[in-house]
């Protein structure tokens, strides 16, 4: 059975690639278009994919992260006309395992395609991986296991690590991992916050300070650095660090040893070091924010932490964890939630990610009390609205697009029965809204819209709007 497919708008290049890949022992599958391939990839099991370009029912590059996606998780080698830099290291970011120019230099791709194979036999032989503590992580999506097959890797070495991703994606409980699955784990796990480190402080509470060092200093106090001794240090929101405290810590890094304030030896903390961060730390390299020889000493190994938006498939399980979590905490029995409740969780675009996604659903119990069902209604109001503006937006579109289709211009309104029609539309969605918004409650819904209690009850009627929404 073929374990590479070859995937290239042009047949005669196609089936001149199957040929000569069959010569070495390589069975290939090929097709023309991006659909046929999709359908190939789901019924097949595929090692190895060559996705050309020339393919008329798409771009190559923008189907490269769904091709990673399907189940036998193949590799994807881009083979392009084009030699273009920017579209190389798309290809590379967006999860290719090499990308190649033709015409095609045959012994080179015969060296890919093999290290594909022996990588996927290897990751995907079926053999029993060892145990990973997740230490709270939640979620099965294949871009979080991919986080956490990045997280035993790094368990099991002691490389510097990198942990980059927006606020509220967990980066410190991945870091925790990290430490409770590594050989350090029954040493200290250290968190230096470099955002609130003062830098009139820092030194000291970094690296501690000897008896008598300055007027205060009665008795010998030892810094984080040394704390981490043997363990885990944790630079949380390594962006922050100032400029002054980055030169020192690349001296700490470089040699693991460092002076006390008012010390006169040098000690040494053998500690490996976790950084994480929000921010875009190679554009403040290239605006000189952080110095290029830190940054390039703190990402031994990088991890990428996804936000909520792009694992939404993690919500459910995520939800009902929050549920049990906060429950207990708050003393209450455990609730359920209606399928409108997990399908606005779904639909929100979570800014604050896994964080906001945590407090929001203990604002949903809090409001809940004593109901046994979570409802969207028990959700924050700016978060119900966001919704019920993202639908009616989406609404609007798909609204204009059928509109478009079916135009007749015989039936084409005039321009004051097209305004009357709009009117009314907007009116209608704006009271369901609304209502939606305030509980049907029509003092609350009076004083938001700005309307008189007779003229509320008015477009009701005309639009045939009850306050309970329906």
């Amino acid at each position: 059975m073929a374990e590479i497919l070859i995937i290239d708008g042009d047949r005669t290049f196609t089936q001149s690639l199957s040929k000569s890949l069959a010569t070495h022992d390589l069975p290939t599958a090929e097709c023309d278009t991006l659909s046929r391939a999709m359908g190939l990839l789901h019924t097949g099991d595929y090692k190895a994919v060559l996705l050309g370009d020339d393919l008329a029912d798409g771009d190559s590059l923008a189907y490269l992260a769904t091709i990673r996606e399907i189940p036998s998780f193949p590799e994807v080698i881009v083979i392009s006309r084009s030699r273009d830099p920017d579209m190389a290291e798309l290809a590379i970011q967006n999860g290719a395992w090499n990308y190649i120019t033709k015409p095609l230099n045959m012994q080179r791709l015969l060296v890919l395609i093999k290290r594909v194979i022996e990588y996927h036999d290897e990751r995907y032989s079926g053999s029993i991986r060892c145990s990973l503590r997740r230490s709270g992580i939640i979620g099965n999506s294949r871009l979080l296991q991919s986080c956490l097959d990045t997280l035993a890797q790094a368990a099991s070495s002691d490389a510097n690590v990198l942990i980059t991703g927006e606020t509220g994606t967990g980066k410190e409980l991945f870091a925790r991992a990290i430490h409770k699955n590594s050989e350090r784990n029954s040493k200290s796990f250290v968190v230096v916050d470099c955002a609130a480190l003062p830098d009139t402080l820092a030194e000291n509470l970094l690296f501690g300070h000897e008896r008598g060092a300055y007027t205060s200093a009665d008795t010998h106090s030892i810094g984080l650095i040394k704390q981490a001794d043997g363990g885990i240090l944790f630079l949380d929101e390594v962006g922050e660090l100032p400029i002054s405290l980055q030169k020192v810590f690349l001296r700490v890094l470089e040699g693991r040893s460092f002076r006390p304030v008012g010390g006169m030896k040098e000690i040494r903390s053998d500690f490996r070091l976790v950084a994480a961060t929000n921010r875009n730390l190679e554009a403040m390299v290239k605006s000189g924010e952080f110095r290029q020889d830190l940054f390039y000493r703190l990402r031994g190994i990088r991890m990428q932490l996804p936000p909520l938006r792009e694992i939404t498939e993690d919500i459910n399980e995520l939800t009902c964890k929050f549920i049990q979590r906060h429950s207990k905490r708050l003393k209450m029995a455990s609730k359920g939630f209606s399928p409108d409740f997990l399908d606005a969780l779904m639909s929100y675009d979570w800014p604050g990610n896994i964080r906001e996604l945590q407090n929001t659903i203990e604002q949903a119990l809090s409001r809940a009390g004593k109901e046994t069902i979570l409802y969207p209604r028990h959700l924050p109001r700016v978060i119900r609205a966001e919704i019920a503006r993202k639908d009616m937006a989406k609404g609007a579109g798909k609204q204009e697009a059928q509109q478009k289709q079916s135009i007749n211009h015989e039936e084409f309104p005039t321009l004051k029965e097209y305004r009357t029609l709009q009117n009314n539309e907007v009116e209608k969605n704006y009271l369901l809204t609304l209502f939606e918004i305030t509980s049907g409650n029509i003092k609350r819904s009076c004083k938001i819209a700005g309307l008189s209690r007779a003229r509320l009850y008015a477009l009701m009627k005309r639009h045939g709007v009850s306050r309970d929404g329906s």
